[in-house]
């Protein structure tokens, strides 16, 4: 017992006066509860980053109609595609930048820079008045905006470890949310001149850019949020150098056990062959892949029309949907999912989810034969159900990769995380919208026929990465990063 009281002192963290981290820390030490106000603050930020990567897809079919580069009306989600996937692909050359950038100079700078970036790029992209502008603008939006993989690494060390699932769910439900407000956003303000005619003037500004309301909107979001953040604390501890080795040789000479041996080699781990992490990365990506493309293929088959398989809706309509499916989340995720993960553990209950969508999806061909407000009322459900397995299955590969790494790894794990992550992304949007265009040239085929064809692919991509939840695939952290599969 005296032994081990001898100990204590050295495996206590040593706090410095003038560290960043350490404040937080020794925040975390006094306060027992969970901050409402960091919970907001990585709320306003995730959202700010998350909206314009998902708000253009309702009104993008008509904004590349309006460019008039697509030679037939089914040509025009081919092109939407390559708007869609410049923006993952900027994000995916560049979050690993950003990641270590957050690791060397802290995660404050880069998470101001990123909501910058939005309020700049985005609103020049409702400025767009050709093709190409839309693709670069939307290139250097995502090159330039590496906030997310930063924020959840945050969002880990701002949170004691039994609070850490309610961070990173919060980071995950405001991704949700806004991979869903988003549209619903740019559903309701897009083209405002037809829409609002007493409060639009034809031969207007809003007339000329009738794309720009929507952009102008998020980006303002994002100022705001730009401007909370100069008071933010900072979580990144600034004395990684010489103290910290120094404290890791007293540890050891005074008789540290194999848990502290442990402890150091993994300072210097590398990243790609820490097999827990790596193996989520993969499964997320997959995940990543499949949910872009049902944002994409979601948004471009609900305004098709009827003759093409759509369900012929307005873009009121899709941000209707859009909007219940984003309350339903909120919901969801803050009074549901810290229970349901307690319980089941963050993989079992994502396995569940994943299974469910299968034959969700696949029901979606189906519900557009109904009309009316049977048709409204089912594809609301439908939506809102899907939206919620997928944030399921995202929130828990968030907490794996979270928990598996050392605080200064986590940024830069994050980064990779996201740079995968992104590039599966861009690949989404192209491919979905390109087999959206030929599955709806195929209505008159005996296999699959019209859009039935389209969620067939997306079923495919999800049941690969339900096979990836499994064991022996998806690894599991000992010793120092005990993560619970179930």
């Amino acid at each position: 017992m005296e032994e081990d009281h001898m100990k204590e002192p050295l495996l206590e963290k040593q706090y410095f006066k003038d560290c960043p981290g350490c404040k937080v820390e020794q925040a975390k030490e006094l306060n027992q509860g969970v901050s409402i106000t960091n919970l907001l603050i990585i709320w306003m930020v995730v959202l700010s980053a998350t909206l314009p990567a998902s708000s253009l897809f309702p009104f993008l079919y008509f904004m590349v109609r309006d460019f008039n580069v697509a030679k037939e009306e089914a040509d025009i989600s081919y092109y939407a595609g390559y708007v869609g996937s410049s923006f993952m692909l900027g994000r995916s050359l560049t979050s690993i930048f950003w990641g270590m950038i957050s690791d060397r100079y802290g995660r404050k700078p880069v998470i101001i820079i990123g909501i910058i970036a939005v309020v700049i790029l985005n609103t020049l992209f409702g400025l767009s008045t050709s093709f190409w502008m839309a693709v670069i603008t939307r290139f250097l939006l995502g090159s330039l905006n590496g906030v997310l993989g930063p924020v959840k690494a945050y969002a880990t060390e701002l949170f004691r470890e039994e609070h850490q699932a309610i961070g990173l769910s919060t980071v995950s439900a405001a991704w949700g949310i806004g991979l869903i407000i988003g549209p619903a956003l740019g559903g309701y303000l897009a083209q405002p001149v037809e829409k609002y005619p007493k409060i639009f003037m034809k031969d207007s500004f809003f007339d000329k850019f009738p794309y720009f309301l929507p952009c102008f909107i998020i980006s303002g979001l994002a100022l705001t949020a730009a401007i909370i953040c100069i008071w933010i604390p900072e979580t990144l501890h600034n004395h990684s150098g010489r103290n910290e080795s120094k404290d890791d040789a007293e540890a050891l000479e005074n008789g540290s056990n194999e848990d502290d041996k442990q402890r150091t080699v993994q300072k210097n781990e590398n990243l790609f062959m820490n097999w827990p992490l790596m193996s989520s990365i993969i499964a997320y990506c997959i995940f990543a892949l499949h949910d872009i493309a049902y944002q994409e293929v979601f948004s471009l088959w609900a305004v098709s029309p009827s003759k093409l398989g759509g369900l012929n809706f307005t873009t009121d309509d899709v941000g209707d949907v859009l909007s219940i499916s984003g309350l339903a989340l909120f919901i969801y995720q803050i009074a549901v999912y810290p229970f349901v993960e307690k319980v089941c553990g963050p993989i079992a209950i994502a396995r569940i989810a994943g299974i469910s969508s299968i034959p969700l999806l696949q029901s979606y061909p189906f519900i557009a034969m109904l009309s009316g407000i049977t048709l409204y009322t089912i594809i609301s459900i439908a939506s809102m159900l899907k939206n919620v397995m997928a944030v399921t299955i995202t929130t828990g590969l968030f907490l794996i990769q979270n928990r598996v790494v050392e605080q200064h790894q986590r940024g830069a794990a994050n980064g990779i995380s996201m740079t995968a992550m992104s590039f599966f992304k861009a690949i989404g949007p192209a491919a979905g919208g390109t087999i959206l265009t030929w599955s709806q040239k195929r209505r008159d085929a005996s296999f699959l026929p019209g859009s039935q064809m389209v969620f067939f692919f997306l079923n495919l991509v999800e049941g690969l990465g339900i096979l990836l939840l499994f064991k022996p695939f998806l690894g599991e952290k000992k010793k120092t990063h005990s993560v619970q599969l179930h």
